[in-house]
């Protein structure tokens, strides 16, 4: 057996079991993959620049694919069930204001961009989007 064979089982190993105490999303565990492939490719006689060239690739395009499959997609958020919140400020057509939603205040948008959100008032919040809530006013919703 080739000595670079026995190195990149030996590195393979290494990332592999890195991976065990230092979670990194994959990304040491992938390049671990990626050395034993290369150790099983070196057996064919490569040479070194080749190894590391094909190492390199591999580890690239394992990392970019554990992304790709195994993260959650990013979507908007959306709540399930319509929550009440009540508003600080007005919310008029169109433009944010602020309401207050789990005992903080929130920046918020009617999800009507035609009506205006007296203050005050109590709003089911439809979804949210990053840091701000779509909101619905509770009288609507109602009839």
């Amino acid at each position: 057996m080739p000595i670079s064979t026995l190195i990149w089982l030996l590195a393979g190993a290494a990332l592999c079991l890195t991976e065990l105490f230092l979670p990194s999303a994959f990304v040491a565990f992938m390049m671990g993959i990626s050395a034993l492939i290369v150790a099983l490719l070196s057996q064919f006689g490569l040479a070194l620049w080749m190894q590391v060239t094909a190492w390199l690739m591999l580890s690239t395009l394992l990392i970019v694919l554990s992304r790709r499959f195994l993260q959650p997609r990013r979507r908007k958020s959306k709540i399930q069930d319509a929550i009440i919140a009540e508003t600080l400020t007005e919310i008029p057509a169109g433009k944010t204001g602020r309401v207050l939603y789990e005992g903080n205040s929130w920046r918020a948008l009617c999800d009507d961009e035609q009506l205006n959100v007296a203050a005050h008032q109590r709003v089911y919040v439809v979804r949210r989007e990053g840091t701000t809530l779509i909101v619905m006013p509770e009288n609507l919703l109602r009839s």
